[in-house]
C-alpha cells in the first residue's frame, strides 16, 4: 500500500501533465495556466468559514465586509508567493521544508501538517452533514457517517486527470456563487449600505474579536501546501521568459479566483445582514440561519439553496485537501500511499470525533467542534507562512525571481497581523477554559504545549536565516556519487529467475524477458496461483479440474524450456496471490521476479496492482514489472 518514492516531483501523476507550449498563442494559452487557483479557492468558503461569515453579518450588518476584504488580499499575496515557489524552483512547500530544516523539526512540522488537514476535514465534515440534515432531515450523525463515500469520489477524479478534477471543482464553487446570488435577488440587499461597509470600522469589542475571527479562518495552511504543488501541474518553458509567463498568469489565476472567493464569503455576510441584522436576530449556528430563512416571505427556495451551497462547499473542498494530504506525506517522509487509503485515513480522523461528540453530547455541541477545529488550523498557520516567506527571499534558490524588499515587508507585515491575530484567538480560547475548568492535567498540558509551540515557532523563523550561510542542498534519494563510483560496478549475476504466469496471452512475453535477465546456466521458477473454489477451500489438497489443468499448463511451459536447453520448475500457488508468489520465492531461494502489469483501470486496478506492490513490499530481491 505504501512506497518511497523514486522521484522528487510533487503530484507525480499529474506533474507537468498539461503542456502550455501545446497551446496555442492566445487566449487558449491563458486559459491552459487557469485551474491551480480555483482548488485552492475553495479552502477560503468551506463550511468553517460560514459560521463567522453568518455572525458577523447578523450581529453587525455590513460594517465587517472590508475585513472580507483585507482578509482577501492577504490571502492573495500568500498564494501568489507559494506558487512562486512551485513554479521557480519545481519544490511544494513540504519539499522545501525538507531541504531546509533537521529532520527532527520536519517530523513535527509534518505532524502538524497532518493535524491541520484533519482539523479542515473535520469541518467540511460538519458541514456536509448539516447541509445533508438540513435537506433531507437525515440525522446529523448518519450525515456525517454517509460522508465517508466521498472517497471513491475522489479516486475518480484522479483516474481523470487535472483538468477534468479541476472542471469539477469549478462547477462546484459556481453551484455555490450561483445559490447565493439567487437567495439575494430573493432577499435584495441595500447596496448603499455595503459600499459603506467598505469603510474599515469597528462597532464595539465584540465586533473587533469576529472581525479577528474572519480573518484567522480565512487564510489556512493546507492550502499554501496545495498551491505550491498544482502550479506545478503545468509544464512551462524553463526560460526567463518562460517562467515571468508563468508568475504573470498564475498570479492572474489567483487574483480572478479567490476574489470570486471574496464573493461568496461577502455575499454569506450580506445575506446574515440582510436577512437577520434587519430584523435584530442574531444566528449562532449555521442551522439557525436555514430555520430562520425559511421565515422570510417569497423564499421558499432560499432554505434549500442555502444547504444545497454548504453541500457543495464541503464536497469541493475535501477533495483538495485530500490533495494537500498526500503533497504534505510525499514531500515530508517522501513515502507514497494509495489515495483512496489516504483519503480513508483522512476522512476517518475527522469521522471519528464527529460521531463520538454528536453521540456523547448531542448535535448542539457541534457547532463548538467547528470552532475547535478553527483554532487548530490557527496554530499551524505560522508554521506555513514563515517558511514560505523565507523560501521565496532567498536569492541563492530563487534568483532573479526572489521578491522584492517591499514584498518582503508586506509578507513578513501579513505574516505578523496573521499570527498575532490567531494566537490572540487561541489564548482567548484558552483563558476561557482556565476559567471554567479546575483540571490540572488538561491545564499543564495546555501550558506545555504553548511553550513547545512558541519555541517552535521561533526556531522556524531564526534557522533559516543561519541555513542561508550554507551551500544549499537538495532532497535526494541517494548520496551524491565520486568520480571513481563507476569502477567498482558489479553486475548481478541472476541465477533463479521467478516469473508469475497468469495463463493469458502474454505468457511468452513474460517468459522472454525471464530469459533476458537470466545468464549461461540460469533455472526458472514457473508460478502460477489456482483461484478456484476449491483451491480457496483445500489450497495445497485442492485437485479439481482447474487445478490439474493447470499443473499440465505449466509441465508444458517447463518441457518447452528444457528443448530451449533451460532448467525450469514448476509450482503452483494457491487462493491467495500475493502471499503465496511471496512464499513460493522465499521457499526456492530465487534472486529475482519477473511480473506482469496489464494497465488496467478502475476496480481492476486495484486489485491486480496491489497484487504487484503487496508483492514487492515483501521481497528483499530485484522485480522486475512488465507492462503488458
Amino acid at each position: 500500500m505504501t512506497n518511497r518514492t523514486h522521484h522528487d516531483n510533487s503530484l507525480s501523476e499529474v506533474h507537468s501533465s498539461v503542456d502550455i507550449n501545446s497551446k496555442a498563442v492566445g487566449w487558449r494559452r491563458i486559459l491552459a495556466f487557469f485551474g491551480p487557483a480555483y482548488l485552492v479557492s475553495v479552502g477560503y468558503m468551506d463550511p468553517g468559514n460560514w459560521a463567522t461569515d453568518l455572525a458577523g453579518g447578523s450581529k453587525f450588518g455590513y460594517s465587517l465586509i472590508w475585513v472580507l476584504l483585507m482578509s482577501n488580499l492577504m490571502a492573495l499575496v500568500l498564494q501568489s508567493l507559494a506558487a512562486r515557489l512551485g513554479i521557480v524552483r519545481g519544490r511544494d512547500l513540504a519539499q522545501a521544508n525538507r531541504e531546509t530544516y533537521p529532520a527532527p523539526v520536519n517530523f513535527v512540522l509534518y505532524i502538524l501538517a497532518e493535524i491541520a488537514i484533519a482539523a479542515t476535514d473535520l469541518a467540511e465534515v460538519l458541514g456536509m452533514a448539516i447541509g445533508i440534515q438540513l435537506l433531507t432531515g437525515l440525522p446529523l450523525i448518519w450525515g456525517v457517517s454517509i460522508t465517508v463515500l466521498d472517497t471513491f469520489l475522489l479516486l475518480f477524479l484522479q483516474r481523470l486527470g487535472i483538468r477534468k478534477m479541476e472542471a469539477f471543482i469549478i462547477g462546484l464553487v459556481a453551484v455555490v456563487g450561483f445559490s447565493f446570488l439567487i437567495e439575494m435577488l430573493i432577499v435584495p440587499p441595500d447596496l448603499g449600505e455595503v459600499a459603506k461597509g467598505f469603510v474599515p470600522s469597528f462597532a464595539n469589542e465584540e465586533a473587533l474579536y469576529i472581525g479577528i475571527s474572519i480573518i484567522g479562518a480565512t487564510v489556512m495552511p493546507h492550502n499554501l501546501y496545495l498551491h505550491s504543488a498544482l502550479v506545478q501541474t503545468r509544464k512551462v518553458t524553463r526560460s526567463d521568459q518562460g517562467i515571468k509567463q508563468a508568475l504573470k498568469w498564475s498570479f492572474a489565476d489567483s487574483a480572478i479566483a479567490l476574489n470570486l472567493a471574496f464573493l461568496v464569503n461577502a455575499a454569506i455576510l450580506v445575506l446574515a445582514a440582510t436577512a437577520f441584522f434587519k430584523t435584530g436576530t442574531e444566528v449562532a449556528e449555521i442551522k439557525d440561519a436555514h430555520r430562520l430563512l425559511k421565515g422570510i416571505p417569497g423564499s421558499t427556495i432560499a432554505p434549500t439553496l442555502f444547504a444545497i451551497a454548504l453541500i457543495a462547499a464541503g464536497q469541493s473542498s475535501t477533495v483538495t485537501g485530500t490533495l494537500a494530504g498526500q503533497i504534505v506525506m510525499e514531500g515530508y517522509l517522501r513515502l507514497r500511499i494509495n489515495p483512496w487509503i489516504r483519503r480513508l485515513i483522512t476522512r476517518l480522523l475527522a469521522i471519528i470525533p464527529a460521531i463520538i461528540v454528536i453521540y456523547t453530547f448531542g448535535e448542539n455541541e457541534v457547532d463548538s467542534l467547528l470552532i475547535f477545529s478553527q483554532v487548530i488550523l490557527s496554530m499551524q498557520l505560522g508554521f506555513a507562512v514563515i517558511p514560505l516567506i523565507h523560501f521565496v527571499s532567498d536569492k541563492k534558490t530563487m534568483g532573479n525571481f526572489s521578491i522584492r524588499l517591499w514584498v518582503q515587508i508586506l509578507s513578513w507585515l501579513i505574516a505578523v497581523v496573521l499570527i498575532y491575530l490567531n494566537i490572540r484567538m487561541v489564548i482567548n480560547e484558552a483563558d476561557d477554559f482556565f476559567a471554567h475548568s479546575h483540571n490540572l492535567f488538561w491545564k499543564t498540558v495546555i501550558m506545555v504545549g504553548s511553550a513547545g509551540f512558541l519555541f517552535l515557532l521561533g526556531y522556524v523563523i531564526i534557522f533559516p536565516f543561519f541555513q542561508r550561510l550554507k551551500k544549499p542542498s537538495s532532497i535526494q534519494m541517494h548520496p551524491n556519487a565520486d568520480a571513481t563510483s563507476l569502477q567498482q560496478l558489479q553486475v548481478p549475476a541472476f541465477t533463479k529467475i521467478a516469473v508469475a504466469l497468469d495463463f493469458g496471452e502474454h505468457d511468452a512475453t513474460m517468459l522472454a524477458h525471464a530469459i533476458g535477465q537470466g545468464k549461461p546456466g540460469a533455472s526458472y521458477v514457473l508460478i502460477h496461483i489456482v483461484e478456484s473454489a476449491s483451491a480457496r477451500m483445500l489450497k495445497q489438497h485442492s485437485d479439481d479440474f482447474e487445478t490439474r489443468t493447470d499443473e499440465d499448463r505449466l509441465q508444458f511451459y517447463v518441457q518447452q524450456l528444457y528443448e530451449k536447453g533451460l532448467t525450469a520448475t514448476a509450482r503452483l500457488g494457491f487462493h491467495d496471490r500475493s502471499k503465496e508468489i511471496v512464499r513460493i520465492i522465499k521457499e526456492e531461494k530465487a534472486d529475482m521476479l519477473v511480473i506482469g502489469a496489464h494497465g488496467h483501470s478502475g476496480v481492476k486496478d486495484w486489485l491486480y496492482g496491489e497484487t504487484i506492490n503487496s508483492v514487492r513490499h515483501e521481497l528483499n530481491i530485484p522485480v522486475l514489472i512488465v507492462n503488458l
